[in-house]
């Protein structure tokens, strides 16, 4: 299953270009490029929001790559795992990022 997050940022533009270099970085790591899709963007209250999809080949390469980190997250179920480790990368590479599963 592709996860897909939805994202939201208080400074979008500075946050757009943190979530590109740690998603490259990413990217390089694990030999998924091309691995996401990035929705348009809306703002509500301060906020803007948009979609991150992750394709196959990267989601795959970070859960095997990272599966001892992702597995240490105290949730039951993966994907919120894995939303907690995505949510967690980008806050280490300096993005203030609120994250959460896509309905």
């Amino acid at each position: 299953m592709n996860i897909v997050l939805e994202v939201g940022s208080k400074n979008y533009v500075n946050d757009l270009l943190s979530i590109k270099k740690a998603l490259s970085h990413m990217e390089s790591l694990v030999g998924g490029y091309n691995g996401y899709v990035l929705s348009e963007p809306t703002s509500k209250f301060g906020w803007t929001f948009f979609k991150l999809a992750f394709k196959p080949n990267l989601q795959q390469g970070i859960e095997e790559k990272f599966s001892d980190m992702i597995s240490k997250y105290k949730e039951n179920d993966h994907p919120t795992k894995f939303a907690n480790f995505i949510g967690d990368y980008f806050a280490s590479k300096g993005c203030d990022l609120k994250i959460k599963i896509s309905d």
